[in-house]
């Protein structure tokens, strides 16, 4: 580069851009198109602060992992300049294939795709464009490189994409308990049989990163009014859908268009990288500028959820530890169907029902604790951590959200 880039951050303050490759690849329109994803989806609907993008938590990631590999390095872990490289495109691209609203729309949009699944197929694009540069990245990205710990620091429980987001989400959210220490956390890391290993004397710091990861999913990203939001959006493209692929025509920009008419599976992805293009053309924007048009759209169920969109008038929601039985469930139909005055076919996209859940921590994927005697134990045997064998419970939470009224004359 002819001169150092350097950005500044709102978490972290200034952040250097450590090479020429990385810059290019920040430069690219497939990575600039993460400033106009936000980071927490709908989130704002609750805490007001939550719109930063996914530019801003890629951006963050790579920052942690450059520190994480230098601290790696002085503790005697050999690294070498392509290594040190090719782990931190992998954390800058590791959320490149999230599409519109993040994780709402993996479900209806894309059919149930992982956005982990096009973030790889989308660094291999990156790849044949950079001319093979990646290779190493994708090794990385895939667990195929035979050094796994490079691996673990971009895909774990304890990985560092985890680190930069709870950080930054309670940042932008103000919530301030899911605070964590990751500056601790990341001086405490070593490297030991090839995996990633934290010191004992950190152990603590481990204690509260898991604690603060499930407070955050219970009052940020599983925040009821958030999953009300998230289902309204969720049955809004469901309707369009429906009617695209019935005949009816939108004024919408033509990428959403082409995925709300098609059923795209991730074979369909892979051999046809011409999808992949169109995919990595659209944001959260194509979404907000369709919603706004629908609003005066003539089939009620479109119109009525654009309406309430646009104003927070949200589906009522009622979030119980405790399974809703099937007699309350169909009760609480009928009353839906006669307070909002529809036919009983159009009822699921103004009535749903569930359960979401959430965990601490999950031993198969355990994080190693390094004794001061040499030894590496999961983090859950540690004699006086039982707060962390408690939060390797799955505990869910069973919903049912539905709209409070509609205006059904146009």
């Amino acid at each position: 580069m002819k001169s150092q880039k350097i950005l500044n951050d709102p978490v972290y303050g200034f952040i250097t851009i450590p090479s020429e490759l990385i810059f290019t690849i920040i430069d690219h329109p497939y990575f600039q198109r993460l400033r106009r994803i936000k980071q927490l989806g709908l989130t704002d609907f609750v805490y007001p602060g939550a719109l930063h993008t996914r530019f801003h938590h890629a951006i963050g990631a790579m920052h942690l992992m450059s520190i994480t590999l230098d601290n790696l390095r002085i503790k005697g872990t050999e690294i070498t300049d392509e290594e040190y490289e090719a782990a931190l495109i992998a954390i800058l691209l590791h959320d490149i294939g999230h599409g519109p609203f993040s994780h709402a729309l993996e479900y209806s949009l894309l059919n149930g795709l992982p956005h982990e699944e096009l973030s790889l197929l989308t660094i291999e694009l990156l790849n044949q464009e950079f001319g093979g540069k990646l290779e190493l990245t994708l090794r990385i990205f895939k667990n195929q490189y035979d050094r796994k710990f490079f691996h673990q620091l971009v895909s774990s429980q304890l990985d560092i994409d985890r680190l930069d987001y709870l950080q930054r989400d309670c940042f932008f959210t103000g919530v301030s308990e899911g605070t964590i220490g990751a500056d601790r956390i990341i001086k405490m890391m070593d490297v030991k049989n090839d995996q990633v290993v934290i010191e004992e004397k950190g152990i603590y710091s481990i204690e509260n990163f898991l604690s603060a990861r499930r407070l955050m999913y219970w009052q940020v990203y599983l925040h009821k009014t958030t999953v009300s939001a998230e289902k309204m959006l969720i049955k809004l493209i469901k309707r369009a859908r429906f009617l695209r692929q019935s005949g009816s025509q939108f004024t919408i920009t033509d990428e959403f268009d082409f995925f709300l008419n098609q059923n795209i599976s991730l074979a369909d992805f892979r051999t046809n990288p011409d999808y992949l293009r169109l995919f990595l053309e659209m944001d959260d924007f194509d979404i907000w500028g369709a919603v706004k048009l629908w609003k005066k759209h003539p089939d009620y169920v479109l119109r009525n959820i654009s309406q309430m969109f646009l104003t927070r008038n949200l589906f009522k929601i009622n979030l119980t530890n405790e399974p809703f039985s099937s007699e309350a469930i169909a009760e609480l139909k009928e009353k839906t169907i006669s307070k909002l005055q529809i036919p009983r076919d159009d009822l699921d996209y103004f009535f749903s029902h569930g359960a979401v859940s959430n965990y601490g921590y999950l031993a198969k994927d355990r994080i190693n604790i390094l004794t001061k005697k040499g030894k590496v134990i999961d983090v859950a045997q540690a004699a006086d951590l039982p707060n962390i064998k408690v939060m390797s419970k799955i505990v869910e939470k069973h919903y049912v959200c539905k709209a409070k009224g509609l205006n059904l004359i146009y």
